[in-house]
């Protein structure tokens, strides 16, 4: 079991003693023992829970010398100890990492997890949030030192079990990627993320994944460019012009794989650094697409006066954040100022859906699948001809036709309830989601009842639904909000980013909801699907956005677990918040 607390706890058992003169003295844990690769606790560690010697003498460490007071009168140092005789068994509970650093969450494993990560024959990939970023200076043979392209190498984020590096190329308003590929850990045997078995994942995988990039590094054509050499290769390659890592939020362990490979490189290569938040690289998500665009109809037409347009969607815009440990709606008004104006109360909106396809789906269908993610599986398996199947789906028009209650349209006689239906509080909640089927799987069971294919097609359907409508409700009375507020302050873009963003069901619902509210000029972006989810490309945009803009991040800096997107919350909220952030003086903006 992990312990909470940073301290170890030592029980001791002994056998009574020869000599019963000395009275008893109660043990107290003195300080915590540094964490190491041989804790007991750790997964490579060899299987063992107790020591047992003939004698065992423990030395009092503790400035207060509490432990000592009763024997004060000792004439020196070697005898102020505690000794026990017999054979005494020492069990020290103590974490592989401090938990409130490392993970952020207590984690109790069970005894089948702990013997499966002490003895995993076969690791999977990945974390989920570490990137390695470089960026490169092209001069242009046209206008010499105007153009700057920008490539970064970089690796998924470490707040979970994917593993990545991309390199990115910009140049003007125009970006290609070069390269981009991940590895996402195996943990379908716990039908989630495990953060010690997707921490090894990113241990593993990480040097792989950049070596392998190194290769796609453009290749030096101009006496200008700065040169790096590929073992693999015999052609120069150009160097990135800065690296740039996910910094936070996430699982600290799995953040260091990719902030320290970053740094690592920056060092070598001796270029700056750029530490990115995580939450941000998924909300400048679109306009990364709508460079790449640029650059695919520039290829195509050769209209280079595309590529000197505005990038698009422009502040301020509203963005739905929903993944898998987030559900939240941002204001952004720049690259660093982003307002949270609704977040959820209890779960994310992507983990409700995972635990709800757990439930729903048949056995045998997660069985088979070696994926994990298991909302897109809820998505099909709810919807087996995509569109077609909700074409017909219409929000409803005004708050007084959202407010009537449905009538039951299926032969189960079960519904699910939309919370704070009567509320205009701009707050997420998910819960309600597994109560529902817990509920209905509950009331199935006990009448020895089973719960057919089309019933588990109709509950993904309406689970699905209801949580997607109760998105869009909270999004209107977003917008609703900032119309008051004065032209100014009205957006003309919705976004939608992270996970569930790759869900086409969530898409209709929103244009929907849109049209029907008076909001039909605002227009509804979302990434494509492969960029929806964690990867590495949406952290290199993120930096070369954070480094044309003159910010750098100090090698000093730290993985930050909690990392606010807001600046007007308390604490170190905000992209600029935490420590470590540098302004370059002659940094170039566009």
């Amino acid at each position: 079991m992990i312990a909470r607390n940073a301290r170890p706890k030592l029980s001791l058992c002994t056998s009574a003693a020869q000599n019963t003169s000395r009275q008893p003295l109660s043990l107290k844990s003195p300080s915590a023992i540094p964490r190491t690769p041989i804790s007991p606790a750790s997964p490579s560690a060899k299987r063992f829970s107790s020591f047992q010697v003939p004698s065992y003498a423990y030395n009092n460490s503790c400035s207060s010398k509490s432990i000592l007071k009763k024997h004060s009168g000792a004439s020196n140092h070697a005898e102020k100890r505690i000794q026990f005789k017999g054979t005494p068994t020492v069990h020290c509970v103590t974490p592989i990492e401090n938990p409130e650093e490392y993970y952020g969450t207590y984690t109790k494993l069970s005894r089948e997890e702990r013997r499966w990560t002490v003895h995993r024959r076969d690791a999977g990939p990945g974390i989920r949030r570490a990137f390695l970023c470089a960026t490169v200076s092209v001069p242009s043979p046209l206008r010499l030192g105007c153009d700057k392209s920008i490539r970064h190498l970089e690796r998924n984020d470490n707040s979970g079990d994917d593993t990545s590096v991309a390199i990115v190329e910009k140049e003007s308003n125009a970006v290609q990627i070069h390269f981009l590929d991940k590895v996402t850990c195996d943990t379908s045997a716990y039908q989630g993320i495990h953060p010690v078995v997707a921490l090894e994942s990113h241990q593993e995988n990480i040097a792989s994944l950049v070596h392998k990039a190194l290769a796609h590094l453009p290749v030096a054509k101009h006496e200008k460019h700065q040169t790096i050499n590929v073992s693999s290769d015999s052609q120069l390659r150009r160097k990135p012009d800065f690296v740039c890592a996910t910094r936070g939020p996430g699982f600290r362990s799995n953040l260091f794989v990719g902030l320290d490979t970053g740094k690592a490189l920056s060092v070598a290569w001796q270029v700056p650094f750029v530490g990115v938040h995580h939450m941000q690289a998924h909300l400048l998500t679109p306009r990364l697409v709508s460079c790449m665009n640029r650059s695919q109809a520039q290829d195509n037409s050769q209209d280079v006066a595309a590529s000197q347009q505005p990038i698009t969607p422009e502040f301020p815009f509203l963005s739905i954040l929903a993944s898998g440990g987030h559900t939240m709606l941002v204001k952004s008004s720049s690259i660093t100022d982003h307002e949270i104006m609704a977040s959820t109360v209890d779960r994310a909106l992507g983990e409700a859906l995972d635990k709800a396809s757990r439930e729903i789906i048949p056995p045998y269908l997660l069985q088979t699948s070696k994926s994990t993610m298991y909302g897109k599986l809820l998505e099909q398996f709810a919807f087996p001809n995509g569109k077609a199947d909700y074409a017909d789906y219409q929000a409803p028009k005004s708050r007084h036709d959202e407010l009537l209650p449905r009538k039951s349209e299926n032969p189960w006689g079960w519904s699910f309830v939309e919370p704070w239906a009567h509320s205009r509080q701009l707050q997420y909640s998910f819960c309600f989601i597994g109560s529902t089927l817990a509920r209905i799987f509950s009331a199935r069971e006990a009448a020895g009842q089973t719960i057919s294919h089309e019933e588990r097609i109709a509950l993904a359907r309406e689970a699905m639904r209801t949580s997607f409508e109760h998105l869009a409700s909270r999004t209107i009375m977003a917008l609703e909000s900032l119309a008051k507020q004065g032209p100014e302050k009205e957006v003309k873009t919705l976004v939608v980013s992270g996970g569930v963003a790759a869900n086409q069901y969530l898409m209709t619902v929103l244009r929907s909801w849109l049209d029907a509210r008076g909001f039909g000029h605002v227009g509804l972006v979302a990434p494509p699907p492969y960029l929806c989810t964690d990867n590495a490309a949406m952290i290199a945009w993120a930096g070369m956005e954070m480094f044309e803009a003159g910010w750098r991040t100090n090698l000093t800096s730290r993985a930050i677990r909690k990392w606010s997107l807001d600046p007007r919350e308390e604490g170190d909220g905000g992209v600029l918040g935490p420590f470590g952030w540098e302004r370059a003086e002659d940094h170039f903006v566009q």
